[in-house]
């Protein structure tokens, strides 16, 4: 989440009209996250959360998201459907952005997980990829494999601006975890969240009562779901020092309804290492290319290029950026 275009109190006031939603009391930009404008809007009848899509999610992409959705509420997930208006329309205009009214989940996010909620979480994750085997639709990933190399020559020499030797050691990290990826029909595809970080999940206590945020879902390896929720959850968000407790259970919560094949193990470490090199990458570009008044919290490039230590201890040795 975060604010890139600024919503006055009289469009959204006219907005709002479209909803039986009660009128608008208070709106409050949410800074965090990167990828949509995203406003707090309490009105006289209930909270929502208000998006405005920007130029990463595609107009064409929100049928996807908006259908995966409604699919999931109506297994019983916890996840936060956009609001129909009177003519029932989910997506809207506004400030010339696609905008769409979200239901307000209760729950926070965590910065530091317990391993009791980590397991809950990777339960959470297997149920959302149980509700998924009827999901007929599909979506290619926008930030999938294919992308990384392509991604990583726009950001260029500006890599070496946030640390010394970055631009090369990423390369050579790049070239030697897309060598080692998994090919098509080596382990189970399906639609995944693709971004269950910790901000993504909301809990009171150890119980799970929201997930969101589900604008990179798409069709991909089902396990690469948990590589990127381990390579988020299991390092402390302060120190980066990993918490193997954490990503263990995570785990288990997970094979609690999806054991791990053969293949499972012998792919996890390289699609969490593909994790490690995806966030770096677009953490990166937006470190690079953040306008300078836009109401977003950057996120560190660095954190997920140290994770990778934990999955591909012989690149530390080679790279000195890592070390």
């Amino acid at each position: 989440m975060a604010v890139y275009t600024h919503v006055s109190a009289e469009a959204l006031t006219t907005f709002l009209a479209r909803y039986d939603a009660g009128t608008l009391v208070s709106a409050k930009g949410i800074a965090e996250g990167v990828e949509n404008s995203n406003y707090l809007v309490d009105t006289t009848t209930a909270r929502y959360i208000l998006t405005l899509y920007e130029k990463r999610v595609a107009e064409g992409d929100l049928p996807f998201f908006m259908d995966l959705l409604d699919h999931l509420a109506a297994h019983g997930l916890p996840v936060p459907p956009a609001i129909k208006d009177r003519q029932g329309a989910t997506i809207q205009q506004l400030e010339e952005r696609p905008a769409c009214l979200i239901r307000f989940l209760s729950g926070v996010s965590l910065s530091n997980p317990t391993p009791t909620q980590a397991r809950a979480a990777g339960e959470a994750l297997a149920a959302l990829h149980a509700a998924v085997a009827d999901f007929e639709p599909q979506r290619l990933n926008s930030m999938g494999v294919d992308t990384w190399r392509p991604l990583y020559e726009r950001c260029g020499e500006s890599l070496d601006r946030i640390a010394v030797g970055f631009h090369a050691d990423l390369g050579r990290a790049l070239d030697a975890v897309v060598a080692r990826w998994p090919g098509a029909g080596d382990i189970d595809r399906c639609v995944i969240h693709a971004d269950l970080f910790p901000d993504n999940v909301l809990m009171l206590g150890d119980t799970i009562t929201g997930l969101i945020d589900f604008y990179f879902a798409c069709t991909d390896f089902r396990l690469y779901d948990l590589a990127i929720m381990h390579a988020a959850w299991s390092f402390d968000a302060s120190s980066e020092d990993h918490d193997a407790a954490v990503g263990d259970a995570l785990i288990a919560g997970y094979q609690s309804r999806f054991p791990f094949t053969d293949a499972d193990r012998r792919h996890f470490d390289d699609l969490a290492a593909g994790a490690c090199i995806r966030f770096t990458l677009s953490r990166a570009w937006d470190w690079i290319n953040t306008p300078a008044d836009a109401m977003v919290t950057r996120k560190d490039p660095l954190a997920f290029w140290r994770r990778l230590r934990v999955y591909d201890p012989d690149l530390a040795s080679l790279l000195p950026t890592l070390s």
